[in-house]
């Protein structure tokens, strides 16, 4: 791919210090601004986003910080409560996992009322966790401990899934509760029943280590995967093996996420360089990526809930792109 198809990022908003992870909320704010988390080194950001696309008062991107969290250690992971909400009474609910292999679950009015919830449990570093997105009552999270854990609001392990390597990535299907995706570095990606606590389903890359993998939730039959170079597509109703599956980066691939607005769009990312990570964006009908961007120690990508955007973290900023559909 030419270097000179590089775009800049259609948005940028300053930060104070490095940003590690940074995650949209999945879910409706209950107001037209998306929530917005972002984090590093002993903090976490908590801010609303509304672009142009969404309101045309607004000349590129309107960043609000609600509150910065301070949080003892680098944020690793970081997750949203579909609880979380604006409108009506505000909550912000957030859960994050950190290097001294706990879990935090953050809950705040952006007020008074400010609670950290500390769950311990993994004996690894724990790579990905979600909240179950109807009610949000319970957090699943995957580690190198070799195990996928589930955990209700109080810290209590209701659910702990043996694995047999370590567990990458864990994505829970947007409409039945009992039903989690854990992929697993090693290259295998199970589907659980968490009523039955067995597999009912696995997918195999053929290659490994498998990087990040990622459920489509607008279309449930499609995974997508990074695996040493390449991006890995699955359609769970055909194969275990993969279905497309093509080199994207020239070092290794880092992370895979699919668009939540179009079910064809999903973005990857390089290992983060010295200097600089690269971001593909893809169309499933595009043989070359639609979009090339990158940034300066890039970490962490997330999708918008309703607009083709994606954010990036960076040094000192957050970089958007916003794609075509």
């Amino acid at each position: 791919m030419q270097e000179d198809s590089s775009r800049t990022p259609s948005y940028t908003v300053t930060c104070e210090d490095y940003v590690h992870v940074v995650e949209f909320s999945p879910f409706s704010s209950g107001t037209p601004a998306s929530l917005l988390a972002y984090g590093g080194n002993q903090y976490v950001v908590v801010g609303t986003c509304l672009f142009q696309e969404e309101d045309m008062d607004i000349e590129g991107v309107e960043f609000n910080v609600l509150r910065a969290f301070h949080h003892e250690l680098r944020v690793d992971a970081l997750a949203w409560s579909p609880e979380s909400r604006l409108d009506r009474i505000p909550t912000i609910r957030f859960c994050t996992a950190a290097a001294d292999r706990k879990l935090r679950l953050l809950t705040s009015d952006l007020q008074d009322r400010h609670e950290v919830k500390v769950m311990e449990g993994h004996t690894g570093y724990i790579n990905h966790l979600v909240f179950e997105p109807t009610e949000g009552k319970q957090i699943a999270s995957v580690s190198d401990d070799h195990t996928c854990r589930v955990w209700d609001l109080d810290g209590n392990e209701s659910t702990t899934l043996r694995l047999r390597s370590p567990g990458i990535s864990v994505c829970w299907h947007p409409e039945e509760a009992f039903k989690l995706m854990v992929a697993e570095k090693k290259g295998t990606i199970r589907f659980y029943d968490l009523v039955t606590q067995q597999a009912i389903l696995s997918l195999d890359c053929g290659q490994s280590p498998l990087m990040s993998a990622d459920w489509c939730l607008t279309n449930t039959i499609k995974v997508g995967a990074v695996a040493g170079n390449d991006w890995l597509i699955w359609d769970i109703t055909r194969s275990s093996y993969p279905q497309e599956k093509r080199p994207a980066h020239i070092d290794k691939a880092r992370l895979f996420k699919w668009s939540r607005a179009n079910q064809n769009l999903f973005a990857t990312t390089g290992c983060p360089g010295k200097i600089c990570s690269q971001l593909f964006i893809h169309h499933l009908g595009h043989p070359q990526p639609v979009t090339i961007g990158s940034a300066t120690v890039g970490s962490g990508l997330s999708w918008h809930r309703t607009l083709p955007l994606c954010v990036i973290g960076s040094d000192r900023k957050l970089c958007f792109w916003m794609t075509e559909m």
